[in-house]
């Protein structure tokens, strides 16, 4: 679906608990797969890392205290899922997620704009979130949705 057309239109609901166990294996891998890179981490520090930080966040699991953690489905079927901490003034994304074989059809931008409106209903007034600078297919939606850079980490190989 190219993005001049509609996105398809997602809901958000909380996380089951069978559900939860799945899910937070995958939000350690995709942690891993961007943060590795990024912190010059071979991939099986990089993924123990990542689970260790996923749990540091997450000490009651899907029953933490401000955290949002949601599956979107589309026309009942799971497409993705979206993770909020609502710990600080401005709600915060640590990850979106669009299943692989969801993938390229829009729903990453459904699932932003459903986060959007939760957080809207909810009295915010911004949503914040980090995405590392090698994801650009992430960058490029972002940019799309309005969010804006507000500060920029750099590092330069010696």
């Amino acid at each position: 679906m190219s993005s001049s057309k509609m996105s398809p239109p997602v809901s958000l609901r909380p996380l089951t608990q069978a559900e939860f166990g799945p899910w937070i294996a995958r939000a350690a891998e995709a942690f891993a797969a961007g943060m590795g890179p990024a912190r010059g981490l071979d991939p099986d520090t990089a993924l123990e890392t990542a689970h260790r930080e996923v749990a540091k966040l997450l000490p009651e699991g899907r029953d933490t205290e401000k955290h949002l953690l949601w599956l979107a489905i589309h026309d009942g079927v799971p497409v993705g899922s979206l993770w909020i901490s609502t710990e600080k003034a401005n709600p915060f994304i640590f990850m979106i997620e669009v299943l692989e074989e969801h993938r390229g059809k829009g729903y990453g931008r459904s699932i932003m704009l459903a986060g959007e409106e939760e957080c809207r209903h909810r009295g915010y007034a911004y949503l914040d979130l980090n995405v590392f600078g090698n994801n650009t297919t992430a960058i490029s939606l972002y940019d799309s949705l309005g969010f804006k850079v507000t500060a920029q980490q750099m590092r330069k190989p010696l």
